[in-house]
């Protein structure tokens, strides 16, 4: 599996930069595309083709079931956030579900308040949680399936996480919801997200904040990209808001960006069965850390986040006063 990552990106090439405020975009541009057909999660949901519910009547917080009536296979990403039922969950790792078929995915809880029914089933708001928490929690599910074969989260860490984060921008609520956040930013998510478009033949782009590479996400064609591209945008714009840092704007340099690639292109692979089709790749360096998901040789998914650069949440999570804190203070 490592030389089907390395083969796809061997052949992408760095677009030119978007940016605005502290918040830099360099579009991945291929031509590859994949022949596997799927719809989105937004897609499928929209339409009714999935029903996604609670495991059982009393549910369970790390899983739930999706039934897939379709006769098409469905994507669903890595951080997508699912709505309703018992609580807000958020997806373990990406996960493409076999048409006409049932399964049980991995899931971890983004409202810690709430265990009672709001609706029989999830919908989607089209939300991605945001990269600093998917990092952490890339780290947490490579841990899971190396030692387990599972793809569990450590789910106290999400909640402090948000806790935190929610603190920190002050959108608390009784519940806790992530969904909270989001709104409380409605406006600067927003204007962060119009000064961004995809292009054309752009796969996927890698994103810097204050001038430092946070991640990169990547597809296996340039439809699913333009599908996904405004809530991947907006989650990454979140932590832009929240780790603002004043004289930042200018920080954003294309040779990282370069040798980001070639870290990704490089680490390490380690491949275990995923819950649906395909070969789940977790992704590993000291430099960085992610997955790609891969079937028949066809990379669907690729997402890599940096370790170690100021950026990541494990960092940002324990640092003594942030901007954002400071901010509130003065």
């Amino acid at each position: 599996m490592q030389t089907v990552i390395q083969d796809y990106l061997d052949k992408v090439k760095v677009g030119r930069k978007q940016s605005h405020r502290n918040l830099a975009v360099f579009p991945l541009l291929s031509g590859y595309t994949t022949a596997l057909d799927y719809m989105t999660l937004d897609e499928a949901l929209a339409g009714g083709l999935i029903e996604v519910t609670e495991v059982s009547q009393g549910g369970a917080v790390p899983e739930l079931k999706v039934a897939n009536g379709s006769p098409r296979n469905v994507l669903i990403l890595d951080g997508e956030e699912l709505v309703g039922a018992k609580q807000n969950r958020i997806v373990n790792t990406t996960i493409l579900i076999q048409a006409k078929s049932t399964t049980v995915i991995p899931v971890s809880c983004v409202e810690q308040g709430r265990w009672h029914y709001r609706s029989p089933s999830f919908s989607s708001e089209e939300r991605l949680m945001s990269p600093a928490l998917r990092a952490m929690k890339a780290e947490h599910v490579s841990r899971s399936a190396r030692d387990t074969g599972r793809f569990r989260s450590d789910q106290g860490r999400i909640w402090e996480e948000i806790s935190e984060r929610a603190d920190r921008l002050e959108a608390e609520s009784p519940t806790m919801a992530m969904a909270d956040i989001y709104a409380k930013e409605r406006s600067s998510l927003s204007n962060y997200v119009k000064h961004f478009r995809a292009v054309e033949m752009q796969v996927g782009a890698v994103f810097l904040i204050n001038g430092k590479v946070v991640g990169l996400d990547t597809f296996g064609k340039p439809e699913t990209l333009a599908k996904v591209f405004r809530k991947l945008v907006e989650s990454y714009a979140l932590d832009a808001v929240d780790w603002s840092e004043p004289g930042s704007e200018e920080r954003h340099s294309g040779a990282e960006v370069r040798t980001f690639l070639e870290a990704a292109r490089t680490s390490s692979v380690e491949t275990h069965s995923s819950v649906g089709l395909g070969t789940d790749c977790r992704m590993g360096s000291e430099r960085l850390a992610g997955f790609a998901l891969v079937h028949e040789e066809q990379v669907l998914h690729l997402s890599v986040f940096a370790r170690g650069n100021g950026s990541s949440a494990e960092r940002h999570g324990s640092r003594m006063q942030r901007f954002s804190r400071r901010r509130r203070t003065h």
